[in-house]
């Protein structure tokens, strides 16, 4: 038995992977670690494959007592780490929480994980794994002449979000070097699927779209992003942990980069199929373009080649699939977008992110 610590399991992709590992790998114990603040929510727990071998903990990761504890009474011998701030424009509002969260944060898990392991030697460390979850807007923007990044991409973080994450990254790697500690990290495009909290932009247009509110797209909506499938994402994260080698990187993505405005152009043609009838339909003259955000990076490629290479994972999604299953999701599952909206700041944030801003 595998005991799994994952930390952020209540938000979009950590739920999504504590699902996923309950459902493909039977020899496995998640312990779920979450703070459960605004973008996360027990509702993503609900239904899981096998409540038997989840233990769900609502604690901070900067609380060393806890974390230690964790360690201790559960055996700990995997670390996920997506425990995250990560949302550009709530940085640019409030960048301390960030650094809180995503560098001291990450900063208490690898001192846990060095007592346990290296000091106390709880558990062979042939046998370990601290994995951190990162993002590709570390490496800043390209240009359209640019090759995509890869691994070997020099870091160059142009939001406070991108420089908590770079940050933690840098320590994830001090500590393999310095220490021993057996790390990998893996940098993913941008996410979408199921349980996202709908500041995201495909909730946000889904949720907007099905409710006739204007669908509010930043500047001429032609910034290009990597689209990865968060189910694709999860398979490629435990092949990383399993398989991958310590002290690796691994950049994981979907292999499909359209600008944000042919994203949400996708997602008004869907539900036209889907909601013929609606009031709203065609959705596409509910788009309104409104004032950037400051420093908004304009493109990101990312070269999956690596992690294909040795470890045999591509995705399995396409865009067009993965939209249409995601859409279908925030349709069929009312109660819960009802839910997390009732239990958030969501509302109280679209007004201040969005209110303002002219178009």
């Amino acid at each position: 038995m595998r005991h799994v610590l994952v930390t952020g399991g209540a938000g979009f992709i950590g739920s999504n992977f504590v699902h996923y590992l309950l459902r493909t790998e039977q020899e496995v114990q998640v312990v779920n670690l979450d703070a459960l603040t605004y973008a996360g929510s027990l509702e993503n727990l609900k239904n899981l494959p096998d409540e038997s071998r989840h233990i769900f903990i609502k604690g901070d990761i900067t609380n060393r007592a806890l974390v230690d504890q964790i360690f201790s009474e559960y055996k700990i011998d995997t670390v996920v780490h997506f425990a995250a701030e990560s949302h550009v424009d709530r940085s640019i509002l409030d960048p301390g929480v960030f650094v809180n969260t995503n560098v001291v944060g990450t900063f208490t898990l690898l001192e846990a994980a060095r007592r346990a392991w290296l000091v106390d030697k709880l558990i062979p460390i042939d046998r370990v794994r601290f994995h951190h979850v990162s993002t590709d807007e570390v490496f800043g923007t390209l240009t359209r002449e640019d090759p995509p990044f890869d691994e070997e991409t020099a870091y160059a973080p142009r939001s406070p979000y991108a420089a908590s994450k770079a940050s933690s990254d840098h320590f994830v790697r001090a500590y393999g070097t310095t220490y021993g500690l057996p790390v990998s990290i893996s940098n993913c495009s941008n996410n979408y699927g199921p349980r996202q909290f709908p500041e995201k932009l495909i909730p946000l247009m889904i949720l907007n779209a099905t409710t006739g509110k204007p669908l509010p797209v930043y500047g001429d909506g032609m910034q290009i992003r990597d689209w990865l499938y968060v189910d694709d994402h999860c398979e490629g994260i435990w092949k990383v942990v399993t398989e991958g080698r310590a002290g690796e990187t691994y950049c994981i993505g979907g292999d499909n980069q359209p600008p944000n405005i042919e994203i949400v152009k996708l997602i008004c043609d869907i539900l036209d199929e889907l909601q013929p009838d609606s009031l709203y339909t065609p959705h596409q003259q509910l788009i309104t373009h409104v004032q950037d955000r400051p420093g908004h990076d304009r493109r990101y490629d990312i070269d999956i080649e690596k992690i294909h290479k040795e470890l045999g994972w591509q995705p399995r999604w396409s865009l067009q699939k993965g939209m249409l299953d995601t859409i279908r999701w925030y349709l069929n599952n009312p109660d819960w977008v009802k839910a997390i909206l009732e239990q958030s700041d969501y509302g109280a944030w679209v007004k201040k992110n969005y209110e303002g801003r002219k178009g």
